[in-house]
């Protein structure tokens, strides 16, 4: 079975300060949090950036800024922008990362109902462009799915040249409008999947330790981080994205399974080769 690798999600759009005082808002916080979070055992730092008040923002300069900051820190680890930015922002302003040509990047495959009036909007149109300009700059995409149609979704996208193959999924389980978290969902996801496909499982809130070790089993990789759950245990808040990460680190052991550096999750996801920051 390959290296675990485990992904960080140290922030996200929507958590806040006032969830967990430990979210990270500023250059440096972020900075802070991802280098702990790759010492604990990180190969990836999922990342959103946000204003130093906390406001979502997918501004290139200040993606640029955060990436160079953890760069300095942690220079081998991979840093993977969010394209989904925050519910509301136009396609322009969502897309603006891909042109610092990141090793990776997200890729949101469909709409998503995410609670009350809040809809994640991801038509096929979105897709293919973003997908097209991830081809553009070589960037691989992370192919964020909420629901099995997603897939679909991609594979459909990957024949017609918009998303290059191998094609590696994230699948985000157990949040408001997608697919539920359990051990039946996620070996349907499994099976869905293209072959010599990879993915990365996220369960969101309780359930993100539960389908870790799940994906661990199964052979997948694993995303935690306070951007899905701000709780080390039930009731009790997490001082870090490191102790997160620790406690995936600490699955991983028991069940036999080695986790990977950065240097072998590029090997594993076949990552085009490391590129200079540029505006």
């Amino acid at each position: 079975m390959e290296k675990l690798i485990i992904t960080a999600a140290i922030c996200g759009a929507e958590v806040t300060k006032e969830h967990n005082p430990n979210v990270p808002y500023t250059a440096l916080e972020i900075a802070i949090e991802a280098e702990k979070a790759y010492k604990a055992g990180a190969s990836i730092i999922h990342l959103h950036v946000r204003k130093d008040d906390g406001t979502p923002t997918q501004d290139i300069k200040r993606f640029k800024e955060c990436i160079e900051a953890i760069k300095i820190r942690c220079p081998e680890v991979i840093v993977q922008p969010s394209t989904g930015g925050a519910v509301g922002m136009s396609n322009a302003e969502r897309v603006q990362p891909v042109e610092l040509k990141p090793e990776m990047a997200t890729l949101d495959a469909g709409t998503c109902n995410f609670g009350g009036d809040e809809i994640f909007v991801n038509t096929e149109n979105i897709i293919k462009e973003f997908g097209q300009k991830m081809i553009i700059f070589d960037v691989k995409p992370e192919i964020e799915v909420f629901d099995k149609g997603m897939i679909d979704m991609a594979i459909r996208l990957q024949k017609k040249g918009f998303i290059k193959s191998p094609m590696h999924f994230n699948f985000v389980m157990g949040v408001n409008g997608g697919i539920t978290a359990s051990p039946r969902d996620l070996v349907f996801m499994v099976e869905s999947i293209p072959q010599g496909s990879t993915f990365t499982v996220s369960g969101i809130g309780r359930y993100e330790f539960q389908m870790a070790a799940m994906a661990i089993i199964m052979g997948g990789h694993v995303r935690v981080g306070f951007e899905d759950n701000v709780y080390i245990k039930k009731g009790v808040i997490a001082k870090s994205n490191e102790e997160l990460v620790e406690r995936v680190v600490r699955i991983a052991k028991d069940l036999d399974r080695e986790i990977a550096t950065p240097h072998e999750a590029r090997v594993i996801l076949g990552l085009p080769k490391r590129k200079t920051i540029n505006i």
